[in-house]
């Protein structure tokens, strides 16, 4: 089967782009209650130190990223040559769900199990379950090339992201409903969220649809491994053929890496800084999504009006004046202010950026161009956590509030240059070849 007869052998219909939206719907439930809102402060709870807490958090984040990043291409590539997408889908998802699960035995009363400090049990399921979570990601946004056209990408994108918020809503909800009725049981909603993620996750990978794989003639009698690593190897060489990817890329990287460090020290920062409860922080992740679901639904129709890198432009703008309004803030009313506006930039960003990144490659590279996708966000995370935990450290003598303070300045700035750098982006346009001949742009 050559590429060409291989993009157009399935077509999408409605019930593959619903269960393209339901795994969106499930998997928040594992970002906004272990990545956002309640494991990254009974992590700290379990370490005692809380500025070595917080440290060690962020670089959590920081190996799972790596992990990620260096398989996600190579799997991508392998995907698109096997034409099982769906098949490393379940794997990562299972994977985040069975750690996750695990979290529940984590106990802040026993200090150790087996010998092993109970703080350390909590770092290695949480990376496992990350390298899950995050794994699947390249596999699931791949469908979205092969779901939606030219024409229509930002619209599914944006539904994609729109469905992701209501199910955290859902999660949040119980969560809280949790945590006041059952207080003595603090890793309740760690389970709830593994169950939510399987029980919604199931049906949705069932209904997508594995498409021919994409061979080449010189691939025939090629090892599968083999074949991801060279044509990883071949895109990374061509990759500035693709018109303005290179630069966007970079772009995407640093608000990327901006955006993830924002989203592992939110909770700790509103807890720190403007002396958020727990159960506040529950109602106020509540509220940033109830602020997301607009924002990644509407920005998706503009993004198919005006383009999506304009829209991009107005949400990184979005991210800048909520981070200003962070670092300047002194009461919490400021802070429930700027969960409003992150909120609205968070779902419109990613949404919007993974709809642009889908306008640059062409269908037969898609599993194999997200893993690069991947890739860029992925080791952007690797570095925006290490680097937060690492100024709390350096800098924790000023006090823990203002220490968030100053990493989170560092975070404002990397916001700004990537919004600079996005502006000299070129962007393909609609009908024309994504491939120039030349490297000039």
């Amino acid at each position: 089967m050559t590429v060409a007869d291989s993009t157009q052998a399935i077509p999408s219909d409605r019930k593959e782009r619903v269960s393209w939206y339901m795994f969106d719907f499930a998997n928040t439930s594992f970002t906004v209650l272990i990545v956002t809102a309640l494991f990254p402060l009974y992590f700290r709870t379990l370490v005692g130190d809380p500025v070595l807490g917080d440290a060690l958090w962020g670089y959590a984040g920081s190996i799972t990223m790596l992990i990620i990043a260096l398989t996600s291409p190579i799997l991508g590539a392998m995907a698109d040559f096997s034409g099982k997408k769906k098949k490393f889908l379940t794997f990562y998802t299972a994977l985040s769900i069975i750690f996750t699960s695990l979290m529940f035995f984590l106990r802040d009363d026993i200090p150790t199990f087996l010998g092993v400090d109970m703080w350390v049990w909590a770092f290695i399921l949480f990376v496992i379950a990350n390298i899950g979570f995050e794994g699947a990601l390249p596999f699931y946004n791949a469908w979205l090339p092969e779901i939606s056209d030219e024409n229509t990408i930002g619209r599914i994108g944006g539904i994609g992201y729109a469905a992701g918020y209501v199910g955290a809503m859902i999660t949040i909800i119980i969560a809280l409903v949790s945590y006041v009725m059952l207080p003595d049981y603090p890793t309740l909603p760690f389970l709830f969220a593994a169950v939510f993620f399987a029980v919604f996750a199931v049906p949705s990978i069932l209904g997508l649809k594995n498409r021919p794989p994409s061979k080449f003639p010189d691939e025939e009698g090629v090892g599968i491994v083999t074949i991801g690593f060279r044509r990883v190897r071949k895109t990374f060489s061509q990759i500035r053929d693709y018109q303005g990817l290179p630069l966007f890329l970079v772009s995407y990287f640093l608000f990327s890496d901006a955006i993830s460090t924002v989203i592992y020290f939110a909770a700790i920062f509103g807890a720190v800084v403007y002396s958020f409860s727990t159960g506040l922080i529950l109602i106020f992740f509540a509220v940033t999504q109830l602020a997301a679901i607009p924002g990644a639904f509407i920005f998706g129709y503009i993004g198919d009006r005006i383009g999506t890198k304009k829209t991009l432009i107005i949400t990184l703008l979005i991210w800048i004046s909520a981070l200003l309004i962070a670092f300047l803030g002194q009461d919490q009313v400021v802070w429930w202010i700027v969960g409003m506006i992150a909120g609205v930039g968070m779902g419109s960003s990613q949404s919007t950026a993974r709809s642009m990144y889908g306008q640059f490659i062409p269908e037969e590279k898609k599993t194999e161009m997200y893993g690069i996708y991947a890739l860029s966000g992925k080791f952007a995370a690797i570095i925006g956590p290490f680097v937060y935990g690492s100024v709390l450290l350096l800098v924790s003598g000023l006090g823990a509030a203002t220490a968030h303070r100053y990493a989170m300045l560092t975070i404002l700035f990397v916001f700004v240059i990537s919004l600079l750098i996005l502006l000299k982006v070129r962007q393909p346009v609609k009908g024309e070849t994504k491939i120039i001949i030349s490297s000039e742009e």
